[in-house]
């Protein structure tokens, strides 16, 4: 962790980081409690006195999953509800110990940090019942100046029902945290989006907007699906950070027990459409177990995996002293001579052979080369894939068909050591293009529990490769000579959160990338969109083109790869009478977006479906003079 963020209180540490990036909360803790064999007629709050080394274990358990919010085992710890196992002697022994053993949990970890969990008091409130108002919050203000006391970094209120109940808590929670104590607040729904007492979800989303939490959001009593429809709603209607800590699907029961039956993968999957959206705090309720929060924390790292990125970030003093002047673009290859000489260029993408012969592959840029097709675009384990190397596919492309490389390299398999090893190797074995992205992550592919290391993403990895083209390692240290890689990284102008792909772009282009290379494009306005938004930072941009094959395969895009394709182009595949006529229709399509594009950006990447290189160069003769 940087010098100055060391420098901060864990509150201003806390909203630091979540403006950054998102965070991973844990999961349950009364279904791991349940799975050890405590009976549900115990207080669960109390085992923080009885049985705290098997609360601390549960903690501990969620940390190596890579939780970064732990939450006290609190829920229930209010007079209200300890009076009703006669503990309410005990509310600050046990708060207090709550607090102690999510602390030892995290242990020296700073990014881990520690949340004051306050669950509703079980009793009605006016106008429903006895409980005044006054009484709610002198109930919630005990609890809550008990875990500030104890030194939580945050307060988070959660699974409620009732407005008036969260106004109550929130007014007690800031009254005892002060004006810098992150507070979040929770809410939790039924199927339909409401919350239990009828609330409408635009109306109790606009109290929270107006309430003083710092985060807001719904956890509980719904699986992911429901979820997520309900927050992909309130986005529109607040500015605030979101959260999401959906259950682990409905309960089923089996054998006389509440089963919750929502894989991690599942799971995992949800909270990624989640990040996608714009949630800020993803993670698990009830039926959720730290395998659930491993799974969603590979996601979460996969989308954006930047959190060790101040390991790798050169101090700019030192830097700037010791930097030698990066390689001229136009000196930098081939292909950089022709980008910044302002010539339209063509890649064509050429996958890695699954074997230990690349034959097929090197005719293919053979092909490429005698159509006047400017360099070979070779992805690294594309879908999680395991293939031939990226690195190795580009020298024998280089060397045996003579045409020039662009080697994707991801983060995904590599520590930073390694990245820094192999982007030297790279340039000693006379590669030079790149393109840096974070790639896939393993539950893609064929091999699911692969692990993933993702220490850094494509922007973290922008900045290695740029610090190594001044001639400095990943700790800004001299290596006495200096890369001249040409740096692109990926874009995408169909991104879902289109907000959040502008800001990383952005953060590329400062990290030092050269030019960049679009997700597949179908539909001319996203990309004028794209270029739009970027005019402040604009560097060359090569869009990407792919030749649908079948209707099928147009399906695959819009559902899988969330590339958005034009009805109007799904109708044209749809109607091709056999797999001959679509390819001939997915070549043509590409070629209307080829001319369409041609001027505005500066170049077009051609992807070969299934190894059909001739379709890419098919495509490519539209191009015209260059």
């Amino acid at each position: 962790m940087s010098q100055s963020l060391k420098s901060l209180s864990r509150a201003a540490q806390f909203r630091e980081r979540l403006s950054k990036r998102v965070l991973v909360s844990d999961g349950a803790m009364g279904t791991m409690i349940y799975g050890r064999g405590v009976f549900i007629n115990r207080c669960f709050d109390e085992l923080n006195l009885s049985q705290a080394d098997l609360i601390r274990e549960i903690h501990e358990e969620y940390v190596k999953a890579g939780a970064e919010i732990l939450e006290t085992n609190t829920y229930g710890a209010s007079r209200p509800r300890l009076e009703t196992f006669g503990l309410d002697g005990k509310l600050a022994e046990i708060n207090r110990a709550g607090v102690k053993l999510a602390r030892a949990a995290a242990g020296e970890k700073a990014d881990v940090f520690v949340a004051g969990s306050m669950g509703p008091l079980g009793l009605h409130i006016e106008p429903l019942g006895p409980t005044s108002f006054e009484e709610a919050r002198r109930y919630f203000a005990e609890q809550a100046e008990v875990l500030v006391e104890a030194g939580v970094d945050l307060v988070l209120m959660e699974t409620f029902g009732s407005v008036t109940e969260l106004r109550e808590a929130l007014a007690a929670a800031r009254a005892a945290a002060g004006p810098d104590l992150v507070l979040v607040a929770q809410m939790t729904i039924g199927d339909d989006g409401r919350l239990l007492d009828g609330t409408e979800l635009e109306d109790f989303t606009r109290f929270l907007d107006e309430s003083p939490a710092d985060v807001i959001g719904l956890n509980c009593s719904v699986g992911p699906k429901a979820m997520f429809e309900a927050v992909e709603r309130m986005l529109a209607l607040t500015k605030k950070p979101l959260s999401a800590l959906p259950n682990a699907g409905h309960p089923t029961k089996v054998e006389g027990r509440n089963i919750y039956l929502s894989s991690p993968e599942y799971m995992s999957q949800y909270a990624r459409r989640m990040l996608w959206a714009g949630v800020r705090i993803v993670g698990g309720c009830c039926g959720t177990t730290p395998e659930h929060i491993r799974s969603i924390r590979s996601e979460a790292r996969s989308l954006q995996p930047g959190q060790r990125s101040l390991q790798v970030t050169v101090e700019e003093p030192k830097a700037k002293a010791q930097a030698m002047e990066k390689v001229a673009v136009a000196d930098k290859s081939t292909l950089g001579a022709k980008i910044a000489a302002g010539q339209f260029v063509a890649f064509v993408e050429i996958l890695p052979p699954r074997g230990v012969d690349p034959a097929k592959e090197i005719l293919g840029a053979r092909l490429c080369k005698d159509h006047g097709i400017d360099a070979i675009n070779v992805p690294d384990g594309p879908r999680a894939s395991a293939r031939m190397s990226a690195q190795v596919t580009c020298q024998l492309i280089e060397r045996e068909a003579g045409i020039e490389s662009v080697l994707h390299f991801c983060c995904r398999d590599r520590n930073i050591l390694s990245i820094q090893s192999e982007l030297l190797g790279a340039h000693a074995a006379g590669i030079r293009n790149l393109i840096c992205i974070t790639g896939d992550p393993p539950r893609m592919g064929a091999y699911p529990d692969a692990t993933a290391v993702f220490d850094v993403d494509a922007i973290g990895l922008a900045n290695i490769v740029n610090n190594l083209n001044h001639g400095l390692d990943i700790g800004g240290n001299p290596i006495g000579s200096q890369t001249a890689l040409l740096l692109g990284v990926g874009a995408n102008p169909g991104a879902l959160n289109m907000d959040e792909e502008i800001k990383r772009t952005r953060w590329k282009v400062e990290a030092g990338a050269e030019f960049i290379v679009t997700q597949p494009v179908f539909d001319l306005a996203l990309i004028e969109n794209f270029l739009e938004r970027i005019r402040e930072f604009r560097i060359p941009v090569i869009a990407g083109i792919w030749p649908l094959t079948s209707y099928r395969n147009a399906e695959f895009m819009v559902n899988e790869l969330r590339v958005p394709v034009p009805e109007a182009y799904m109708e044209r595949m749809r109607a091709a009478a056999n797999p001959e006529a679509a390819r001939a229709e997915g070549v043509a399509i590409a070629k209307e977006m080829v001319t369409q594009v041609r001027p505005l950006v500066e170049g077009v990447q051609l992807s070969a479906p299934f190894g059909r290189y001739e379709m890419a160069v098919e495509v490519a003769g539209v191009i015209g003079p260059r």
